[in-house]
């Protein structure tokens, strides 16, 4: 089909009924930003689109590799060391041919967030989980920018969630992160707030996770959890329906136990079960490494 046949309207006709006509076209002008396009940020950016959202800002550095195909959406024999961005904002214009795709190809640092942000009104989170520092850097500018943000983690065979509002409590208040921990300490306080319930401990090889080498299990159907997920989150924030809930509430469902847990980490990492839930990983990250 020619770009000349293409018709919004038409092509996300299927969405009315669960969205109205107000609402599909008010999402059009939504610009979301989202960085890293491998597990799930690839899966994020096509969800989104496939829902009728066509402005964004992406980011990565990385290429596609043979690892990736067990989980990132735009892996397959013909993109292998291609830049995982590039890849992504092709398939993004197949999809919907009028979509303002911004491609940002150089790595992300503390100068160029603000950048990369400007003049987006969302922020998802689709960084590789080990990349601690930077997650942390764009989610506090965001925060300041006055930004939405949503982060959705495939953990085991699950998806485990968290909304931030620019009014309400902001990421280093729910974490705890304070940039002079090391690394691994800052990773136990990440897991410990994303999922406080540990639903995918009792089925996790944690012998397999390599903190050295910044590997661990992640399975697609789990990114596939977390796009869709983080895609009813956008909704529920850009059209004010369906009551979103914010840090420090936190959400986790296991699809291989059937169990959905919610809850609310009062005072985020001063909370006395944070504290406990973090000594624990960084314990357990620490016996493995």
């Amino acid at each position: 089909m020619s770009n000349s046949a293409w018709n919004y309207e038409l092509a996300f006709s299927r969405n009315l009924g669960l969205l109205s006509p107000e609402e599909q076209s008010q999402i059009k002008d939504v610009r979301i930003a989202i960085a890293g396009m491998g597990g799930v940020g690839g899966i994020h950016l096509i969800t989104l689109l496939r829902t009728g959202f066509q402005k964004f800002h992406i980011a990565d550095f990385d290429q596609f590799e043979l690892a990736n195909f067990n989980r990132q959406y735009g892996a397959n024999l013909t993109t292998l060391g291609a830049n995982k961005a590039d890849v992504m904002a092709e398939l993004g214009r197949q999809i919907n041919p009028d979509a303002d795709i911004r491609v940002f190809r150089d790595p992300l640092t503390k100068e160029n967030i603000p950048q990369f942000l400007n003049g987006c009104q969302i922020y998802v989170d689709g960084m590789d989980a080990f990349e601690i520092r930077i997650r942390r850097e764009l989610f506090m500018s965001a925060h300041r920018m006055g930004m939405y943000s949503v982060t959705a983690g495939p953990i085991g065979f699950s998806t485990a969630y968290i909304s931030f509002s620019p009014s309400g409590m902001n990421f280093d208040q729910y974490f705890g992160f304070e940039p002079s921990l090391p690394d691994l300490n800052l990773f136990a306080r990440f897991l410990a707030g994303l999922s406080p319930r540990f639903l995918h401990l009792p089925y996790l090889d944690r012998s397999r996770v390599d903190i050295k080498n910044h590997r661990g299990p992640s399975a697609g159907l789990s990114c596939s959890l977390c796009a869709g997920i983080a895609a009813m989150e956008v909704l529920k924030i850009v059209l004010r329906r369906g009551n979103p809930r914010f840090a420090p509430c936190y959400q986790q469902f296991d699809a291989y136990r059937g169990r959905l847990v919610k809850g609310r980490l009062w005072f985020g990492s001063k909370n006395p079960i944070f504290r406990l839930a973090s000594a624990y990983i960084y314990k357990s990250l620490n016996s493995i490494r």
